[in-house]
């Protein structure tokens, strides 16, 4: 089916196949697993694990970890609140996350591929630099954001390139079977599943759980607590991820969102998924 994806300012062909995925030791898949696509505000998670690593307790100064209310793309907040985004999931959040990411780092796009390469225990994960290229050629409200935060002291890097920093970590392409089981490091407490080697710590991770329970679906963070009850994160590129702690991680990819730029059946499939299993976190 061909499809007017308008986030990427493009026509592009997906295939529109209900993708999922449930991952613990044992893996259940059901359609397209191996496809990759762009993760989008999936990557966010990869992004605040890194610079949480890295800076602990500090990065709270930098960006708070209270839901929104609002849309991702919103500056609304950021006026009231001198400059200090909601949390690392919107999209203001996420470019101060970038932005600490790079005050560290030699090489930031080098070096955070390499992280989600070791997360993920695989040496293939690329970023998609035609889909970075078009984003940034439609960026102005990100641009905006940033050039706000700036304004304000909390952005301390060049904004361009805190900008294609950002553009590049959205398109990175992953499938579903390597989402679930990368993100069985935040079911595991921290720890890859393969090597049980410590990436953060289970205080870390718990945190992590939260805003992902809390704030991994902006504006509908409520909606999917209340019908899924699993911390998670999507994309508008159609994938979302969910974590039950100790238990399992589970991947889906449907592209047509919701208005608040969900996927419809990824939000559906994964309430029947812990209705019908009663396993979700409540």
């Amino acid at each position: 089916m061909l499809i007017i994806f308008r986030f990427y300012q493009k026509l592009i062909h997906i295939n529109t196949a209900l993708i999922w995925l449930l991952s613990i030791i044992n893996f259940f898949f059901y359609g397209d697993y191996d496809e990759k696509f762009s993760i989008q505000s999936i990557a966010k998670v990869f992004s605040l694990t890194y610079a949480y690593k890295i800076l602990g307790e500090n990065l709270w100064k930098r960006v708070d970890v209270e839901p929104s209310g609002d849309p991702f793309n919103s500056l609304v907040q950021l006026e009231f609140e001198n400059g200090i985004p909601r949390n690392p999931f919107i999209n203001a959040g996420a470019l101060v996350v970038c932005d600490v990411l790079m005050e560290h780092l030699d090489n930031p796009k080098v070096e955070f591929l390499d992280f989600v390469k070791l997360i993920s225990n695989n040496k293939n994960i690329v970023y998609n630099k035609e889909i970075a290229e078009s984003e940034k050629t439609h960026g102005y409200r990100n641009a905006a954001i940033l050039n706000f935060m700036k304004a304000f002291g909390n952005i301390k890097n060049n904004v361009d390139e805190v900008l294609d920093f950002y553009f590049n970590l959205c398109s990175i392409e992953m499938s579903c079977k390597e989402l679930s089981e990368t993100f069985l490091l935040f079911a595991n407490g921290g720890k890859l599943v393969n090597s049980s080697e410590e990436i953060i710590s289970t205080s870390k991770t718990k945190r992590i759980n939260a805003i992902m329970q809390t704030c991994g679906f902006y504006d509908e963070a409520g909606e999917f607590a209340f019908k899924v009850g699993l911390p998670g994160k999507s994309g508008v590129g159609g994938g979302i991820v969910a974590v039950h702690p100790g238990k399992y991680s589970v991947a889906v990819w449907s592209p047509k969102l919701n208005k608040k730029g969900n996927s419809v059946k990824g939000m559906y499939s994964l309430e029947l998924l812990t209705t019908k299993t009663q396993m979700s976190i409540f």
